[in-house]
């Protein structure tokens, strides 16, 4: 399998009739941080009045629109463009990563299929999105938890004692998920060494392999390390080795 951290070339494919234009920035953003995004391009009947948002946006983000008018009404032939084109791609050789922005589960077997050719498939998608197509990608984000435009603008919060008391309630309600609690203490045992101990980093991506559309943001959470310290069940050391700061955990019940 490819690996993410070295792959640079994305491309990015907008299922425009099962997206909001409103998130296409964030999204952007998001899968900036994982490379080089080298193809944009979104599909629809963009002369359908649903879409007639999507104009502004698509320009200012320099995102190529694809032209699909719908042959029978009621039926979506946005999706099979996008498939053609996403194999067309494929077969260029020259990605190391796919994005399929839609929270439809006819992708599916696209997904699958590009995993099948070793290569990296984010989904990103709506918190409706079926099971199906999420578990069919490497790694899918919710566009929930992206930040928006108004929140990107909105001032820091201050710390006061009822927030501090909303962050103990949190942390309490994290504590009696019982799935979220065995998935942490699970990948922890997995890489833990004789102390108990293991790298944080590493226990996140054995859970991003295991459940790809699992997000620390989703748990009100920026990463692994702090949503392990965030639910209070695990013990958190700091070390710097060279230029890198190294997080490890340990189970408290260890």
């Amino acid at each position: 399998m490819i690996n993410i951290d070295t792959a640079k070339k994305i491309a990015v494919l907008i299922d425009a009739e099962n997206a909001s234009h409103k998130m296409l920035g964030p999204v952007l953003n998001e899968l900036s941080k994982h490379g080089h995004i080298i193809v944009k391009k979104a599909y629809g009947d963009w002369s359908s009045k649903h879409l007639v948002n999507w104009k502004a946006p698509l320009n200012e983000l320099a995102i190529n629109p694809v032209q699909q008018f719908s042959y029978t009404q009621g039926k979506n032939s946005s999706d099979a463009a996008m498939i053609i084109d996403a194999m067309d791609l494929l077969y260029t050789d020259q990605f190391d990563a796919f994005a399929l922005v839609t929270s439809d589960s006819d992708f599916t077997k696209l997904a699958s299929r590009l995993k099948e050719s070793q290569i990296y498939v984010f989904g990103v998608g709506e918190n409706k999105t079926p099971a199906a197509f999420r578990n069919a990608c490497d790694d899918f984000i919710l566009t929930e938890v992206l930040d928006s435009p108004e929140e990107e603008k909105a001032p820091a919060k201050k710390v006061t004692k009822k927030t501090a008391a909303k962050k103990t309630s949190r942390q309490q309600t994290l504590k009696q998920d019982t799935k979220l609690v065995n998935i942490l203490r699970n990948a922890v045992s997995e890489y833990a060494d004789d102390d108990g101990w293991a790298r944080a980093s590493t226990c996140g991506s054995l859970v991003k392999r295991q459940y790809p559309d699992f997000d620390p943001r989703n748990y009100g959470f920026k990463s692994f390390p702090l949503l392990f310290e965030g639910i209070g069940l695990f013990d958190v050391e700091r070390k710097k080795t060279g230029s890198q700061n190294m997080v490890y955990v340990r189970d408290k019940k260890k």
